[in-house]
């Protein structure tokens, strides 16, 4: 679709140069010349400054997608020091061929030998030999380690990464990039080198981002909380345990824990059962109290309320609230099918019909309904789907987690008298409780028999940033808020701030000691750890009003509007000048190495992956640390690339129009803006 008018394709700049001269040519008058000078000085000034002539290359790009310069805001400015660079090495990607193995092995000897020249010219050797070279195979090698440590890869599929057809192979990912060795990473020094922007164009534009926003919380958190930080997942009891019986409830402390997959639960609830609980006479409660009202209706974005990428963050989520549904075809015209994880008291179809077709999306094609008691499978799969996993989640993040606990509690041979209940408020420890033997139960464990931690931050953040996963990234954001050290402080006694925030387990070390002062500091009747040993309750706008107080603190621009931290809305709103201040700021920052690792690498891995197919001889190929975005009208990319010449280079691309399928056609835009910048 072309724009209405060829007009819109003539330079912002000369429009604004043409309408200052029609105003300025009737003033004849020196005394009305004056003010109305100043006035158009202060309306005409900043944009005509901020409308850069873009390179050829792209505008080149923007013509071939009939897009114009009034759509893209563009900013890139070189940062640090070419002798002390913070990026990884850059990485070349070769295929498996035997006969290269020599010329590989001389490469990675080469590069170990090689120190990095301090030479601005772009033609300098040394910084285009200065490459870690890995062969095909490897980066399949680390893509199953990833697969294997987050389940399933498609559980993590954003909008912009939906493929028409859903492969049976996975996509290639990298999760290590070798990288020289900074000393400086984990100390407190910055480096305080900053530059003019070599390119800027309507930098302070507000725009849709779509999910180059994640790069907002996922960066604030690191410098917030560390990159070490853990979730603490607490289990507690009420009554008494005699035997392999508990005679009370069984109380899961929810922390927000972003990645509480179900084979973590699997791990958690093993620990109870460790812990001598094999049977419970009575209920299961799931307290999912440290984030309060954030469920949200999963179809109003965009009407798809089964995708996982619309999931509701939760403070109890497991496994992203998203079922894994496997078909195996048979030889009657029926396909059978296999769930995981299993949902307890949940009727799941063992078998669907299939019928001739091509597979497509075939997840969505089979049109699944979660009713009251059962799945639905409303239509036959196409028999061409073969063997396929489809995702699909449930919209309900308590239900779901509620139904996945009592079977995972099943599957361990344990048994459970009553209910697994989920819910949005503390247990109440004014409960009658059960008599056992005569005895009465106590109202609360003092201590929590299960603290299970998460994986670290450093872990979490490289999930978001490199598959884009929306729930992940908001209960990241959500855990800013509530896990806000003055925050923190203020509602946890003293007895139990000498521990650092993220690690204040060490407090609840299982000692008599310290089980008197637990008891003795809580101002509850109970004196239990459950009334104070966790953040405070926190909801979406606390969180968002932690994250601006950061950006005004730490930051000179107006900080951006966010509705949510997975940049999946539309009405939220970034500048380009906005994200390249926050890049520019991360850059100089201890926990700098976490965050660069979790972008994807173009052309190597991450949502990224595409960009050598799209620009085969981009120079921009493993030497670009990218998060990407994409909705229908937005395409964006940021982050970091070390030109030839060795200068890191901020890059932050923003494109928005009206123009329909503009991310297809807009992509090699910013394709050819990394390209431009990495021969620098």
């Amino acid at each position: 679709m072309r724009y209405p008018s060829k007009h819109r394709h003539y330079s912002t700049a000369a429009t604004k140069i043409t309408t200052l001269r029609r105003h300025l040519r009737p003033l004849n008058n020196l005394s009305k010349r004056l003010p109305r000078l100043a006035l158009l000085a202060t309306v005409m000034v900043a944009p005509i400054h901020a409308q850069a002539v873009l390179p050829a290359a792209i505008q080149k790009a923007l013509a071939r997608a009939n897009l114009t310069e009034a759509d893209i805001s563009i900013v890139i400015t070189p940062v640090g020091d070419k002798a002390a660079s913070r990026l990884p090495t850059p990485i070349q990607v070769i295929d498996n061929d035997e006969s290269d193995r020599q010329s590989v092995s001389n490469t990675i000897s080469d590069h170990q030998t090689t120190n990095t020249s301090t030479d601005t010219s772009v033609s300098d050797p040394s910084h285009q030999s200065a490459l870690v070279t890995i062969e095909q195979r490897t980066i399949e090698k680390h893509e199953r380690e990833i697969h294997t440590y987050t389940d399933d890869p498609y559980t993590y599929q954003s909008v912009e990464s939906i493929p028409t057809v859903i492969p049976d192979e996975p996509q290639h990912t990298l999760t290590q990039n070798g990288k020289s060795q900074d000393t400086t990473s984990n100390n407190k020094s910055s480096i305080n080198i900053s530059f003019s922007p070599v390119l800027d164009h309507q930098s302070d534009i507000p725009r849709t981002p779509a999910s180059t926003m994640k790069l907002v919380p996922s960066f604030i958190a690191l410098d917030t909380l560390g990159a070490d930080f853990v979730w603490h997942t607490r289990v507690y009891h009420t009554g008494v345990v005699i035997g392999d019986r508990l005679h009370g409830d069984l109380i899961v402390q929810g922390s927000g824990d972003p990645k509480m997959t179900h084979e973590r639960l699997k791990q958690l609830l093993y620990q109870v059962q460790a812990s001598g609980i094999h049977h419970i006479d009575g209920d299961i409660i799931l307290d999912s109290t440290v984030f309060n009202n954030v469920t949200k209706d999963p179809a109003a974005f965009d009407n798809s309320p089964l995708r996982p990428y619309n999931a509701s963050p939760d403070g109890f989520l497991v496994n992203f609230s998203t079922i894994g549904i496997k078909t195996y075809p048979q030889d009657n015209g029926q396909a059978s099918v296999t769930y995981k994880p299993q949902l307890a008291d949940y009727q799941l179809p063992a078998t669907i019909n299939t019928r001739v077709a091509s597979c497509g999306q075939a997840s969505y094609s089979l049109a699944p309904q979660w009713q009251t008691t059962q799945l639905v499978l409303n239509t036959s799969l196409p028999e061409s789907c073969g063997e396929h996993v489809f995702y699909v989640a449930h919209p309900n993040a308590k239900e779901f987690a509620s139904h996945v606990v009592a079977a995972k509690w099943q599957a361990l041979g344990n048994t459970l008298s009553g209910q697994v209940i989920s819910q949005e408020t503390p247990y109440d420890m004014t409960k009658t409780t059960k008599r056992a033997h005569g005895l009465t139960a106590i109202a609360m464990s003092p201590l929590p028999m299960v603290s299970y931690p998460s994986l670290n931050l450093t872990k979490q953040i490289h999930d978001i940033n490199h598959f884009s996963n929306n729930v992940m990234a908001e209960q990241v954001a959500l855990s800013i808020g509530a896990y806000d050290k003055e925050r923190l402080n203020q509602a946890i006694p003293s007895s139990t701030t000498a521990t650092n925030p993220s690690n204040h387990e060490a407090s609840i070390n299982d000692t008599s000691d310290n089980k008197a002062v637990a008891v003795q500091s809580s101002s509850k009747k109970a004196g239990s750890l459950y009334q104070f040993g966790k953040p405070a309750t926190t909801d979406y706008p606390a969180a968002l009003q932690t994250i601006n107080q950061w950006w005004q603190t730490n930051l000179s621009t107006p900080p951006p509007y966010l509705t949510n931290g997975s940049g999946l809305c539309r009405e939220c709103t970034i500048t380009a000048a906005n994200l390249s201040e926050l890049l520019t700021y991360a850059y100089s920052r201890p926990n700098f190495e976490a965050y660069v690792d979790s972008l994807g690498v173009a052309g190597v891995s991450g949502t990224i992956a595409a960009h050598s197919d799209r620009l085969p001889e981009s120079a921009a190929t493993g030497r670009a640390w990218i998060k990407t975005g994409t909705l229908n009208n937005v395409t964006s990319m940021a982050g970091y690339v070390k030109g030839l010449s060795g200068q890191d280079y901020v890059v932050v691309g923003i494109i928005n129009t009206d123009q329909a399928l503009n991310p297809y056609a807009a992509r090699p835009v910013l394709d050819a803006m990394l390209d431009w910048t990495a021969k620098r």
